[in-house]
């Protein structure tokens, strides 16, 4: 069984990576003069980019059986991966701001401290990245800053809901994601199975590009 479930999550995470892709490229490619076309595009290649160097080890170890073989690679993906997503939500944000009214004076600056805050947070040794159970208590840590600007942007999209069509539900995709997210930060090292949700969240990530191309598409 637990054979069956890696495959499903291969092909789950191949498909995921090269959709992310395809959309990036497709936004890149068939709007080069829109710059909001273009950065949701960029957006778009640098969520599939970053999350590549995680998951590909991982769609590696699950074809191989071999975890360990893989474990510094794995260690170091998360690490590029936590980077890049909050870089995605920095973008996320930009796009917000050309697409809405200016929010209130000081709140790109939070987001901007907050996002170099957590970048700093994961870049610090005592995460332990590559060990196989790296500690509970530093991925809280690192994750404060990360889900207050995520909240920060799902705010942003829910005020200007009605501004854009397209992006109405962009809110409520960045909620989900993080309800998704805030299990695995706090269990995953206990209870494994609960890896799982990271499934919906990428399914909610998939949504929020998906919901930038029906602009254009």
């Amino acid at each position: 069984m637990k054979r069956v479930f890696g495959l499903v999550e291969v092909v789950f995470d191949g498909i995921y990576l090269l959709s992310a892709l395809a959309i990036g490229a497709a936004l890149i490619i068939s709007h080069p003069q829109d710059a909001t076309a273009l950065t949701a595009g960029l957006m778009a290649l640098i969520l599939a980019g970053g999350d590549a160097f995680h998951l590909i080890p991982r769609m590696a170890s699950a074809l191989c059986r071999d975890e360990e073989r893989f474990r510094a690679a794995l260690g170091r993906g998360k690490l590029t991966t936590s980077v890049t997503m909050t870089v995605f939500y920095i973008i996320l944000w930009r796009l917000g701001l050309a697409l809405f009214p200016a929010p209130s004076p000081g709140w790109t600056e939070l987001v901007y401290i907050l996002a170099a805050i957590r970048i700093l947070l994961c870049l610090l040794p005592q995460n332990r990245w590559l060990e196989r159970y790296p500690p509970v208590r530093w991925g809280v840590i690192r994750n404060i800053p990360f889900f207050i600007l995520g909240l920060i942007c799902a705010g942003l999209y829910y005020i200007n809901r009605g501004a854009v069509p397209a992006l109405a539900g962009m809110w409520l995709a960045v909620v989900i994601s993080f309800a998704c997210y805030l299990p695995v930060v706090l269990f995953s090292n206990s209870n494994p199975k609960v890896g799982m949700l990271m499934l919906p969240k990428t399914c909610a990530y998939l949504w929020m590009l998906a919901m930038f191309t029906s602009m254009y598409f």
